[in-house]
């Protein structure tokens, strides 16, 4: 077999071996690039071409998914900005320490250098934050939407940083680029007409690539930062999130070429994975950092600190700013050292470590608060005389709550994270509140004290899993219901404690049949 045949199959094998091992796949997929390495094994052109449009069409989901408005937000530009010039300095400080000490890698590059390498690494990665927030259905949560902020805002540093390092100043014709602003009606409306055929996700793909990365990277500008942009430009048409939808599966398929690349980098030598290993300290510094900033900025301790655990990892943007820095500046070693430190931390966030621990060790550092003082979008939730709750407001969460309101007279209410969702609700008159159902903080026998059942409908059965845990582990004497979208997921929740559930396909042919004779007016 040619090589990419055979990192093709090493990817399958690591991702099996990861998800046995109930790690996420792309662990294994870095996993059989490191194993790869050694044998002599490079990445191909075709890899490489997947990596890089994998990492495009990410790109443009993320622009489907962000809020323009919380770009402006203080707890995101300033959290960004803080953090960056902190970081930095942070880490030019602990290259310096180790030049030191001796390691010729550090002597060599100067203050300058070291400079350098603390801004390559004050960056988290877009791609893995996005990605595991995906795979925990946490985009639209104000964690995850505050996340993907921060993660833009770097982007755009790098982008620009990058442009002025390697003094290739973009075309005078890049002012051109201002035209798409006003052709972004004209995209919407194309995508309200189309079908939800293969059409949709191609539409997606040829903005992502053409009026995307071509049209920019033919003007000067970073190719990736135009698929970002168009992706923006749709974020409010009403259908970006099934056009975000249609891609998913198509994106996650072309990162596995990024995720094996990172592993075929190479192992480094034995006084490179020294360095490697001290950098990594930076990581729970940054983690903390985050944590600290985002409770300064009136976030609860939980969501502040599991927000910046997430972020707590190195970007492969780092690799792209060390190759920018001027010649001489930096020794070959550094990108050796940097893709090693950058893949490092890529395992670490992969791996399924439960922050509620630091969230409850963190707690003399960030104490609580006052209901007043905490901001007001991450407020616990108050039920009050409330008989029934929905946890997920999706279509299947919407009709059993009109099923338990109107057909059964219940006062219900919807808990949802999207806030775009829950905003289009509550104007048409739903009782939905916005919140985070993972939340532990949340789930008490108090807190549902009064109410007579719990509906789980959200889209991630690992989040109904966790809160059905949560209500039993707390005595919640009420009946847990919950939707499932395959029978072992169904038979599994029931096994923790479900009193009833649903699989999603079960009763649609009855009720497909009964409205057909209702239809055809049959008595």
């Amino acid at each position: 077999m040619h090589d990419t045949e055979v990192i093709v199959l090493a990817a399958l094998i690591g991702g099996a071996v990861a998800t046995a091992l109930r790690l996420p796949p792309l662990a294994g997929f870095l996993a059989a690039g490191f194993v790869l390495s050694p044998l002599g094994v490079e990445a191909t052109p075709s890899i490489e071409t997947v990596a890089d449009l994998g990492v495009t069409v990410l790109l443009f989901g993320v622009g489907l998914k962000v809020d323009l408005r919380a770009l402006i937000r203080r707890e995101v530009w300033a959290t960004t900005t803080l953090h960056m010039v902190a970081s930095t300095i942070i880490g030019a400080a602990l290259v310096g320490v180790l030049a030191l000490v001796g390691i010729a890698a550090a002597a060599d590059a100067g203050a300058e250098g070291w400079l350098f390498v603390g801004f390559a690494l004050s960056f988290s990665s877009t791609v893995l934050v996005v990605k595991l927030l995906e795979e925990r259905n946490a985009t639209r949560s104000l964690s995850g939407r505050t996340a993907i902020g921060v993660l833009v805002i770097q982007d755009l540093a790098a982008v620009a940083f990058i442009a002025l390092a390697e003094g290739h100043p973009p075309s005078p014709w890049a002012v051109l680029l201002l035209l798409v602003l006003p052709a972004a009606p004209l995209l919407r409306l194309f995508l309200t007409r189309l079908g939800h055929d293969e059409l949709l996700p191609l539409y997606g793909v040829v903005l992502a690539f053409v009026p995307g990365y071509w049209l920019f990277d033919s003007l000067g500008v970073k190719g990736d930062l135009g698929a970002l942009v168009m992706g923006m430009l749709l974020a409010t048409a009403p259908r970006s999130g099934e056009l975000a939808k249609s891609l998913f599966t198509l994106k996650d398929l072309l990162l596995v070429g990024f995720f094996v690349s990172i592993g075929l980098g190479g192992l480094p030598s034995p006084s490179e994975v020294l360095v490697v290993a001290v950098l990594l300290v930076l990581l729970p510094l940054q983690a903390l950092g985050f944590a600290l900033l985002f409770w300064l900025f009136r976030f609860r301790r939980r969501t502040a600190v599991l927000t910046g655990l997430g972020l707590a990892n190195f970007s492969e943007f780092g690799l792209i700013v060390v190759v920018a820095a001027p010649e001489g500046l930096l020794s070959e070693d550094w990108i050796q050292i940097l893709g090693t430190a950058v893949a490092a931390s890529f395992v670490l966030s992969a791996l399924p470590f439960r922050g509620d621990g630091l969230v409850r060790l963190l707690r003399r550092l960030l104490p609580d608060r006052p209901l007043d003082r905490i901001h007001p979008e991450d407020r616990l939730l108050d039920v009050g005389d409330t008989q029934a709750v929905v946890l997920g407001m999706g279509r299947v969460g919407r009709a059993a709550y009109e099923r338990l309101r109107d057909g059964f007279g219940l006062r219900v209410m919807g808990i949802e994270t999207d806030r775009e969702r829950c905003q289009r609700l509550v104007g048409a008159g739903y009782h939905v509140v916005e919140g985070d159902a993972t939340d532990p903080e949340m789930w008490t026998a108090d807190a549902f004290h009064g109410t007579r059942m719990v509906l789980l409908a959200m889209p991630f059965h690992g989040s109904n899993l966790a809160v059905l845990n949560r209500l039993r582990e707390s005595g919640y004497p009420g009946t847990v219901a919950v939707v499932a979208q395959f029978d072992e997921d169904l038979a599994q929740a029931t096994a923790r404690g479900a009193d009833t559930g649903f699989q999603l396909y079960d009763g649609a042919g009855t009720e497909l049949a009964d409205r057909a004779v209702a239809a055809a007016g049959v008595d």
